[in-house]
């Protein structure tokens, strides 16, 4: 391998999946990835998230502006938050895949792309202040059942209360492979955990805890028979851990 290949970064392999490299490193990257399948099959993952990315919030971005939000001295601010939000998924999307690359070797692509997905969701949902979800805590009967239905699966809810978290609600989202389904939790100095399950269709099995991190997002994800769970905090990893053995427990008491 010459030293043209040999010297590969990670800023190489997102500004190639991100079709951003000049035509000579383009064609030396993928050499490079001929020669790595594993690096080659980690790329493919990237590309595909950001395929999902782009379905997701391209036709956000090329929808008309309503004619009473065209005031720009009155609606500037809510008329950058689609566009922020979705600059925020790609940006993080990309970031996490750094990351998480600790993690792929020998384990699930597959995996590390629920728990990226579950990064990514906690960190645009959390902020919101008025509607940080669908369907609130005080409703829990109904969203359970409706969540339930949705994922094809019957769904718990764990209460963390003991821990100083109290549920604020969840919200359906959209999924590579079907409907998830998002839990907030908020202490009472307004520290926000998500916890993202989705259906896992091939999954009669159990894994341990994996652990993720993107800035200052923390996510710890696995598998509990047919559901797949990622908890995610902006705490320090034993802390989560902590809370996600809690979580577990009372998911399988």
């Amino acid at each position: 391998m010459n030293s043209s290949t040999a010297d590969v970064s990670e800023l190489d392999l997102h500004a190639y999946v991100d079709g951003n490299l000049p035509e000579e490193r383009r064609r030396q990257v993928e050499v490079f990835l001929t020669a790595h399948p594993e690096e080659k099959e980690r790329v493919r993952v990237y590309q595909e998230q950001n395929n999902t990315l782009h379905a997701l919030f391209d036709p956000v971005l090329a929808e008309p502006v309503p004619p009473k939000w065209q005031n720009p001295e009155r609606h500037w601010t809510f008329l950058l938050k689609p566009a922020a939000a979705a600059a925020l998924w790609i940006i993080i999307g990309g970031s996490l895949g750094w990351v998480l690359r600790g993690e792929y070797n020998g384990k699930s692509a597959a995996n590390i792309k629920f728990a990226k997905q579950a990064a990514i969701a906690h960190a645009v949902y959390t902020p919101e202040v008025r509607h940080p979800v669908e369907v609130a805590a005080a409703e829990e009967t109904h969203l359970v059942n409706w969540l339930s239905k949705r994922l094809g699966n019957r769904l718990k809810i764990p209460h963390l209360s003991a821990l100083g978290y109290d549920l604020v609600g969840g919200r359906l989202l959209p999924g590579d492979q079907g409907p998830v389904a998002q839990f907030m939790y908020q202490d009472k100095n307004g520290q926000r955990l998500t916890l993202y399950v989705k259906t896992d269709a091939n999954a009669e099995r159990e894994t341990a805890f994996r652990f993720a991190q993107e800035g200052t997002v923390a996510v710890f994800y696995w598998i509990d028979h047919r559901l797949s769970y990622a908890l995610s905090g902006e705490l320090h990893k034993d802390e989560l851990l902590r809370i996600a053995n809690v979580v577990y427990e009372k998911l399988n008491p």
